[in-house]
């Protein structure tokens, strides 16, 4: 088994191997576990198969984990492995430290995570775990560190999130405001100012969907 046979079998869902690592008794693995494998959307054309799923369909709660749990469960499930996902817990599993272990995510200059793919935009609908050790590529180069520009620094209208850190309360009160509308559309003005996350693919749809449940 390889991450490029992994890949090829998150592919038919608009998914990804979005990294991978080998965890240390610190990273908060189940035990046994060789290799994490780090799933994400594959875009374009993550959103319009997940809207046209029976879990978006059909008028329950959280659609978008109820898919992933379905899709990414049943890799795993085929791979002999564990599926684990960010919206199971507390206590929850540590995301955030899997994607800097995996050398293909970083902190950006703004500190929320930029990935070399999807740019700010990164997100993980689950990982898998498995016992084998699998080979892992060389690190990938962060894509921050050939930006000179540094747009996310200075795009937030609000200046709730810049490299001083993320003022949550600044950023909702904005959102309450007409000139918020921006960022509830199409989602948050400093992932989109983004470079690598503008060569994504990602769909304003998918972005007001997750404005919307964030600003609830």
């Amino acid at each position: 088994m390889t991450l490029d046979t992994i890949d090829a079998l998150a592919r038919p869902h608009c998914l990804a191997v979005f990294g991978a690592l080998h965890p240390g008794a610190e990273d908060g693995a189940p035990g046994g576990t060789g290799t994490i494998v780090l799933i994400g959307p594959s875009e374009p054309g993550f959103w319009p198969l997940l809207t046209a799923s029976g879990e978006w369909r059909d008028g329950a709660p959280d659609p978008v984990d109820r898919w992933s749990k379905r899709v990414i469960g049943a890799l795993a499930e085929g791979l002999g492995g564990t599926a684990i996902f960010p919206s199971d817990g507390p206590p929850y599993a540590p995301f955030f430290r899997w994607a800097l272990a995996s050398g293909r995510a970083w902190a950006s200059p703004v500190r929320i995570l930029v990935h070399d793919r999807a740019g700010l935009w990164v997100s993980y609908r689950g990982a898998v775990a498995l016992r084998d050790r699998l080979a892992l590529p060389a690190p990938a180069l962060n894509p921050c560190e050939s930006c000179a520009a540094r747009p996310c620094l200075s795009a937030c209208p609000a200046q709730a999130l810049t490299g001083e850190g993320y003022d949550l309360p600044g950023c909702h009160a904005y959102l309450d405001t007409e000139g918020g509308h921006a960022c509830l559309s199409s989602g948050c003005g400093v992932r989109r100012a983004c470079p690598v996350s503008q060569a994504y693919g990602r769909l304003p749809e998918q972005s007001a969907y997750h404005m919307r449940q964030f600003h609830k």
